[in-house]
């Protein structure tokens, strides 16, 4: 019986020590380039320990941005056909990039991880937005039709493109905010704002080219779209490969790729000041 008790205590204290050894390799594996690649943002300091606790949900918010964002790059360069602005997946802009996105950014947020926090619920809501104005249940392009007209119409007038373009405007000047910002990150995020600004321009263009003159403008803008289309598409290769190296070091494989960290590159203030 004794000797039973003795082998009892002996399996408790290998379970603990085993537990230890797997928690300090933890915590000595997690450098700050580590860190950057898995959350997209510098390591900083949190009280609490919610990071050792719950899992990590960057993957989770840039899986929607990519299953909305790359077919709809692939339609506005009229691939196969594809056409619409991407209105065949509108259910995709409130069921994975909307609900994906917005929770990514508040899980976070709890994480303390406030840039990326930032990143994911402006573009969670911003697909969330897109799907609206492309739903017409929301009446977004149907409000500019004249009265007895086919809400449609809307489409081809000068202040739903025109109101339109500004939104795009903006969304193109956040990203170029991000962009400033992830020169503290890594490559592949800076490469994702840059082709995001570029894209964002292209859309702004192209809904003033139509406000302008609807019919007239119609080969130009399209180019634009086409061009937009490109732009985003590229920023697509640089989040499917942010997501393939998150997913490889999250399982631990043996064969990791880089994201080109920069967060020894371009050093913090408060670094600079130590």
């Amino acid at each position: 019986m004794a000797e039973e008790k003795g082998h009892g205590v002996d399996s408790d204290s290998e379970r603990a020590e085993a537990l230890n050894r797997f928690r300090s390799a933890a915590s000595i594996s997690m450098t700050p380039e580590l860190f950057e690649k898995l959350y997209l943002a510098p390591q900083s300091k949190v009280k609490g320990h919610l990071r050792d606790t719950f899992g990590n949900p960057t993957p989770i918010a840039l899986v929607g941005f990519l299953m909305a964002l790359t077919p709809l790059s692939c339609a506005l360069m009229g691939w196969r056909g594809a056409s619409g602005g991407g209105a065949a997946t509108i259910p995709v802009y409130f069921f994975q990039a909307g609900i994906l996105m917005t929770v990514g950014g508040l899980l976070e947020w709890i994480l303390g991880n406030s840039f990326p926090a930032v990143v994911f619920t402006s573009f969670g809501t911003f697909w969330l937005s897109y799907g609206g104005v492309l739903n017409p249940s929301f009446a977004a392009f149907s409000s500019y039709a004249k009265a007895g007209e086919d809400g449609a119409e809307g489409l081809q007038t000068t202040g739903f493109n025109a109101s339109l373009g500004f939104w795009f405007l903006f969304m193109g000047l956040l990203s170029l905010v991000f962009l400033i910002c992830s020169l503290r990150t890594n490559v592949a995020f800076f490469i994702i704002f840059l082709t995001l600004v570029i894209a964002f321009g292209l859309l702004t263009g192209a809904y003033w080219a139509m406000a302008e003159d609807f019919v007239g403008n119609a080969h130009y803008a399209n180019k634009l779209l086409v061009g937009a289309g490109a732009s985003a598409f590229v920023t697509c290769l640089a989040g499917w490969y942010i997501l393939l190296a998150i997913s490889l070091a999250i399982v631990d494989f043996p064969i990791q790729i880089p994201v080109g960290d920069l967060s020894n590159v371009v050093k913090g203030k408060s670094i600079r000041e130590h």
